[in-house]
């Protein structure tokens, strides 16, 4: 017997939700009822075909990614169609006990998947499957058998009926007495009867004695009803963090394609579609995928948010569960649960994904007939025959179907699989052993090769290690059998991958950017038009420029602001900055082993990883900006490198002898470099890399239209004072043999000022100008002594 006022409870929350999402949802199974009911021919003389049509719409119920009895019936129909008439015709022999006939169901159907399963594990024809089978027939009749979900609703209606599992015979008969019961009381309300009249449409089974709608209230109860105390239980944990992120944002995200990609949406509509909570085993169950989709998949979703929200992240010694507390709560799961752990989603996101368009968004995985149809691929290039470094990005490349002995490729189906369009992760094998490329097809196979486009190379590529470490990933096609070149890859691993990737290269985000044109760097810098137009042109020319002067001259300043007048915009991700010194090295520069906890990993260096960013973009100018280039060792840093810095070698690569990897410097690519004049404690610039660069000397601008300008801007007859001061020390300096107008004292001292101060000009002349006169003079105090009192009269 069961508690019949617990069921009007939960009647008065069904009929609540029954308009707004249970019917929606659920209409299907009415609909199978009919499609059955309408296709069913048990003589038919082609069984196989109606079998077929008879079960075209019972979706989820006999067809999810991991429980393929649909399938399987099918397949075993087509093979042995006389063997399985038989056995439904024993099936619907109503003049057998139930029990019996499902039994002797199943043991025909182990007997036909040793004779025709081709290595299959399993016939997936259990008592759920075959009850669901009895049901469609005798829709007025039988009701569909899952011993989770009828040992849930025995026990929230408080009946007396006992599920065990392995009592199988007892099981069956006392769900159907059960579910009895819960329909004698359903025909009592009217209301309802009512309400399932209203929405029954043509193509839905009619249900007049409300067995189907039976079914749909203890799917209900189970999935729905017995977790409503869930929702307000403590038992949620972390209770002690929260992500901070409103409704609103939730919203804005979900709308950014780069953070929820199509499987994070198909993550979220599952959770959504399953009630708001559910283990990764029970969406597995029903929609498809494997538990590690939904693992890992939300695990790299949160990741992805806490880099965009910069939201505050649980503390928490194991690193999943730092991430996922951002999407869901969670708890272990109950004793009747598929799975271990229960997610649910924080609720301002379940109140974000009611108010976005979910519904272009997959709610079941598709369906493939056994067979695996990805758009993703894993392609293997072996750097002994080919590299993905040889290929610029946007240069088509084929790839043969047979190799140089006419044999097919290993893995040939992949080969016969891949459509343009699809995606490709570029790995290099041994010795590089890393992700080194992105690409997509261009064109499928026409019979001899299939052709593929590099899209971007990898400024920092990612190590075959760190993706074998990743236990989401070991199931991965190539992981399981690494002989072959093509390899299939699923959705979730893809983006797995790609969150990796992002993560060591991740995209520029362009916001507004600032126009910037030769008017703003005549504005700013304080250099003639005329040998503006020249210094573009010998950069231009020679692709290699060195900046030098004395100091003050706004070399630095310079340096970047003619960057972005050439680009044409402040656009800081085609710039790149370094200021070498005398501890710098290749290991820096280019790459080397670096020490890891107690390891050496090789690890790529900056101007490595900017060459391959300009590479990405070859229609566009990227500027590499060095400080100080004489006070490095010019040779040990950039080793093989001075080669390739020439303008008539850029594009040619060469074989780096750390890993094996052809590397080229880009044609896109500038390089400037800045160089102290006045710094005698420095050799000579090396002569190698001296005929590899144009020297530019920039000179004081006090003269120039700029300067001017900005010396009337504030008016200040102090100022004025000093820097006629200032010019006539210029010219003394240019005339003293030991030094020459390579150690001028430069304008930018006196720039950058928007009210010029008395205060500001002597503490420029006392503690900057002074201090290098000295030096300068170090061995003649009379002359230093002189230009102290000439440059402090100014302020007496």
């Amino acid at each position: 017997m069961i508690d019949k006022s617990l069921l009007k409870t939960v009647l008065e929350r069904y009929k609540q939700d029954f308009t707004t999402t249970q019917w929606a949802d659920e209409k299907y199974k009415w609909e199978a009822v009919k499609c059955f009911q309408d296709n069913w021919e048990v003589n038919s003389v082609d069984f196989a075909s109606m079998l077929t049509n008879s079960l075209a719409k019972t979706e989820n119920l006999l067809a999810s990614m991991n429980f393929l009895p649909s399938n399987m019936i099918q397949e075993f129909a087509a093979r042995a169609p006389e063997e399985v008439r038989a056995m439904f015709i024993a099936l619907f022999d109503e003049n057998e006990e139930v029990f019996e006939r499902i039994e002797a169901f199943k043991t025909q159907s182990a007997i036909l998947l040793e004779k025709y399963g081709e290595g299959a594990k399993q016939h997936y024809q259990n008592e759920n499957a075959i009850s669901t089978y009895l049901w469609l027939r005798y829709p007025d009749k039988y009701y569909i058998y899952k011993f989770g979900e009828v040992k849930t609703v025995s026990r929230e209606l408080s009946s007396d009926y006992r599920f065990k599992k392995g009592a199988y015979a007892d099981n069956i008969r006392n769900s159907i007495l059960l579910y009895n019961e819960i329909c004698n009381e359903l025909h009592k309300d009217k209301e309802l009867v009512d309400l399932l009249e209203k929405h029954l449409t043509p193509s839905c089974y009619p249900d007049p004695e409300l067995k189907t709608l039976t079914i749909d209230v203890g799917f209900y109860i189970s999935r729905y009803y017995s977790k409503k105390d869930l929702l307000s239980d403590d038992s949620w944990i972390p209770v002690d963090y929260s992500p901070e992120i409103s409704m609103e944002k939730w919203i804005e995200l979900l709308n950014d394609k780069e953070i929820f990609t199509p499987s994070s949406l198909e993550i979220m509509k599952r959770f959504k579609d399953y009630g708001g909570m559910a283990t990764c085993t029970q969406l597995e169950t029903k929609y498809g995928e494997n538990k590690n989709f939904y693992n890992s998949g939300s695990v790299s979703l949160a990741r992805r948010i806490a880099e965009k929200t910069g939201c505050p992240r649980k503390k928490d010694e194991q690193e999943n569960s730092r991430w996922w507390p951002i999407l869901y709560v969670g708890r272990q799961a109950n004793k009747d649960d598929q799975g271990s752990f229960v997610w649910k989603l924080r609720d301002e996101l379940a109140a974000a994904l009611d108010k976005v368009d979910l519904s272009k968004v997959a709610l079941y995985a598709t369906p493939t007939d056994g067979k695996d149809i990805h758009g993703y691929w894993w392609l293997n290039a072996n750097p002994k025959i080919w590299s993905f470094s040889d290929i610029a990005v946007g240069e088509e490349q084929s790839y043969t179907l047979y190799n140089d002995n006419g044999n097919k490729r290993r893995i040939f189906q992949n080969f016969l699989d891949a459509k343009a369009g699809d995606l490709i992760i570029g790995y290099e094998s041994n010795p590089i052993k890393k992700i080194v490329a992105l690409g997509k097809v261009v064109a499928e196979q026409d019979g001899e090769k299939i052709y593929f486009e590099k899209i971007e190379g990898l400024s920092v590529p990612i190590d075959y290690q760190t993706l074998k470490e990743c236990p989401e990933l070991e199931r991965m096609e190539y992981f399981r059998n690494a002989q072959g070149s093509l390899f299939k890859l699923t959705n979730w691993e893809f983006d797995f991958i790609m969150d990796l990737i992002r993560e060591e290269n991740p995209v520029a985000v362009k916001d507004h950017v600032e126009a910037y044109g030769k008017k703003d760097f005549l504005k700013e810098v304080y250099l003639p038009e005329n040998r503006y137009d020249t210094l573009v042109a010998v950069l231009k020319n020679k692709q290699n420029i060195i900046l030098q002067g004395p100091p003050g001259v706004g070399k630095t300043f310079a340096a970047k602001r003619l960057a972005y007048s050439i680009i044409g915009e402040k656009d800081d991700y085609r710039i790149e900055f370094v200021q070498f010194h005398q501890s710098y090295s290749y290991e820096d520069f280019m790459m080397g082993y670096k020490p890891v906890e107690d390891k050496f990993e090789l690890k790529f260096g900056i101007f490595y990883r900017f060459c391959q960013r300009a590479a990405n973009q070859p229609d566009k100018e990227f500027f590499f900006i060095i400080d100080e280039i004489n006070r490095g060792n010019l040779s040990k840093i950039f080793g093989e490198l001075l080669m390739l810095l020439e303008r008539d070698y850029r594009g040619t690569k060469v074989t780096l002898a750390y890993n094996g990897m052809s590397f080229f410097v880009p044609k896109n690519l500038y390089i400037i470099g800045m160089m102290n004049t006045a710094d005698r404690s420095l050799a000579m610039i090396d002569y190698a890399l001296r005929r590899r660069f144009s020297f530019f000397e920039l000179e004081p601008g006090f003269d120039s239209d700029g300067f001017i300008r900005y010396q009337e801007s504030l008016d200040d007859e102090t100022l004025n004072e000093l820097l006629l001061r200032v010019k006539e020390l210029n010219k003394e300096i240019a005339l003293d043999k030991s030094l020459g107008k390579g150690f001028s004292i430069g304008h930018s001292y006196f720039c950058s000022q928007e009210e010029c101060t008395e205060e500001w000009l002597e503490s420029v002349v006392k503690f900057e100008i002074l201090p290098m006169l000295s030096e300068y003079w170090f061995d003649d105090f009379n002359k230093l002594q002189r230009w102290e009192s000439l440059l402090l009269g100014v302020f007496q």
